[in-house]
């Protein structure tokens, strides 16, 4: 099987590995990609050997973790999958895997009348969806995403679906327009001089209740912690400071965070719950949500697909992701070797 690996920083190559299908244990299914997505934020980041995140494998190593593909065999345990079935998983950019399900792998079936182009997103769009949860989001307030990125443009389009007026926040006027296009009710520029009148005008002066924090670079943090009215909450499910400069601020200055009560929340772990699960569960349950709105038609990141590429051009599409290009968002590798 063919997998890309990263030897240091900006050396992706394709290479090719064994692997033996001949066997398969009782608790394994075995799955052969169809696509594969590229998290454009987090992928670039370990590219060009940003500041590397606890846990992380160091060199060499594998990188992606958006994978859909179809089924080809299972083990004789096996009983939630079938040889045919789609399934989406957090597994790497490689052309094939076998995974024992025993190691509770996010693998989920897709859903009938989601297509290849929207399920692939479903873990993303299910962190989208967490930091809704996480945060104790409640139907009629007010959030702004700052950072329109592919997980931003998730977490703009679940918002309404959620019950939430949403503005997104970007430094392009490409993204915004991506962001209205994704159901935002609104979408300005980070660093527009009236965002604060905006802003106001945008929540008839009661001020934003959740902001949703998608982009690692300190000023956009300053932004969060500065939109978000007293007792707020901002959300934060990016790498904050990865790569960036020393700060020239203080980031728990007190007119912005004790002054204002706000809490800041990391979107990482379980979710903040009356009713707590596993999990293991909840994460399971975002996903299967999130597929089963792309299945109902009412969520569709593949309309934020700009570039289509095949396996062997991926360390061409990681180059423009380094050099920031911005007509670059939604990026999806084709395996297919025909």
């Amino acid at each position: 099987m063919k997998i890309a690996i990263l030897h240091s920083p900006r050396d992706l190559r394709i290479e090719e590995q064994p692997l033996d299908t001949s066997d398969l244990g009782p608790d394994d299914i075995w799955v052969k990609t169809t696509i594969s997505a590229f998290k454009i934020g987090t992928d670039r980041g370990n590219y060009e050997g940003a500041e590397q995140v606890p846990g992380a494998p160091d060199y060499p190593r594998w990188v992606g973790d958006s994978n859909l593909g179809v089924v080809q065999a299972v083990g004789s345990n096996v009983t939630q999958f079938e040889p045919g079935d789609r399934v989406v998983s957090q597994l790497y950019h490689q052309s094939e895997y076998i995974a024992d399900l025993k190691d509770r792998l996010r693998i989920v079936k897709v859903p009938d009348g989601a297509s290849d182009e929207d399920a692939v997103y479903a873990h993303l769009y299910a962190l989208s969806a967490h930091c809704y949860h996480k945060a104790l989001f409640r139907p009629g307030e007010t959030v702004a995403v700052v950072g329109l990125g592919v997980l931003g443009l998730g977490a703009v389009a679940l918002g309404p679906l959620f019950g939430a007026r949403v503005v997104g926040l970007g430094n392009s006027p490409v993204r915004l327009e991506m962001a209205e296009r994704m159901g935002a009710h609104a979408a300005y520029l980070s660093d527009d001089p009236d965002l604060e009148e905006k802003l106001d005008a945008f929540t008839d002066g009661k001020g934003v209740d959740l902001v949703i924090l998608t982009a690692n670079p300190w000023p956009a943090y300053q932004t969060a912690i500065e939109i978000v009215r007293p007792n707020g909450r901002v959300s934060i499910v990016s790498l904050q400071g990865r790569g960036e400069p020393d700060l020239d601020f203080n980031p728990l200055a007190m007119e912005w965070f004790y002054f204002k009560g706000i809490s800041l929340i990391a979107v990482s772990g379980s979710d903040a719950a009356l009713f707590p699960n596993e999990e293991a569960d909840a994460a399971l349950g975002r996903c299967n949500h999130v597929l089963s709105l792309m299945a109902d038609g009412k969520l569709e990141p593949s309309r934020l697909i700009t570039h289509q590429l095949h396996y062997s051009e991926m360390a061409t599409a990681y180059e423009m992701a380094y050099h920031r290009e911005k007509s670059m968002l939604g990026v999806i590798f084709n395996w297919d070797e025909e």
